[in-house]
């Protein structure tokens, strides 16, 4: 019992997951301090007066975002770099309001495989899974896993090596173990969306939980007066 809570405790670090920042709006004038400046500058629209008063834009901004004054949102812009097994990348690119640019299996090959975790079906929830502290199950989950990729890649090399298309060759690929890798640009107010509906336990896979959590942490990074309300 002690040896899989240890393993599952590991495991649900999802290292997999990777997500960084590659880029962000940025002022291009003198007297906008950085990308909090842009939007507290655009906040204040109205106020000319007090347009320029960044000193307050840490509560200006924690205001807007309460009282769901999402287009200021909408003047700044984020990139990020985001890699994840490919069938969380195709929930991950539901999100219509995101511009994406991923690894294209069709142009490149395919080389970095991953196992993951054991987890059972919650019975009184479909959207949900549960720790696995069986270790006879996660013992034939990791076999599983280990001979499906043994002949998967094997094939897949194979094909390539006969001169298969890279396009039909993919085919061969396990999605939930064939790492993907994409870049994700959109405004801050699409990435508010993003965390709120996606870091959401027992409603959003596991893994895509992990990844939300992990873009959240970025994106305080640059917006750090969001913190209040991404607790």
């Amino acid at each position: 019992m002690v040896n899989i809570q240890n393993m599952l405790k590991e495991s649900k670090l999802f290292d997999f997951n990777k997500v960084k920042v590659i880029g962000v709006t940025q002022p291009v004038v003198d007297f906008i301090p950085d990308s909090e400046g842009i939007l507290s500058y655009a906040a204040r629209v109205s106020s000319p007066s007090n347009q320029e008063n960044f000193d307050t834009a840490n509560n200006l901004l924690d205001y807007c975002v309460r009282n769901k004054h999402y287009s200021v949102f909408e003047t700044c812009s984020i990139t990020m770099e985001i890699e994840t097994p490919r069938d969380i990348a195709r929930q991950i690119l539901r999100h219509r309001s995101f511009s994406f640019q991923e690894f294209s299996q069709r142009y490149a090959q395919s080389t970095d495989f991953i196992k993951r975790e054991c987890r059972l079906q919650d019975t009184k929830n479909r959207q949900n899974s549960l720790d696995c502290f069986d270790e006879d199950t996660a013992h034939v989950w990791k076999v599983m896993q280990d001979e499906l990729l043994s002949v998967a890649e094997k094939n897949y090399q194979h094909a390539l090596s006969i001169g298969i298309a890279k396009e039909v060759a993919r085919t061969l690929l396990p999605e939930g173990l064939t790492m993907s890798k994409m870049y994700m640009n959109g405004t801050v107010r699409s990435w508010l969306h993003f965390i709120q509906v996606r870091d959401d336990e027992g409603v959003a896979q596991k893994e895509v939980v992990d990844v939300a959590r992990k873009v959240k942490d970025e994106l305080l990074k640059h917006f750090p007066s969001l913190s209040n309300q991404l607790k």
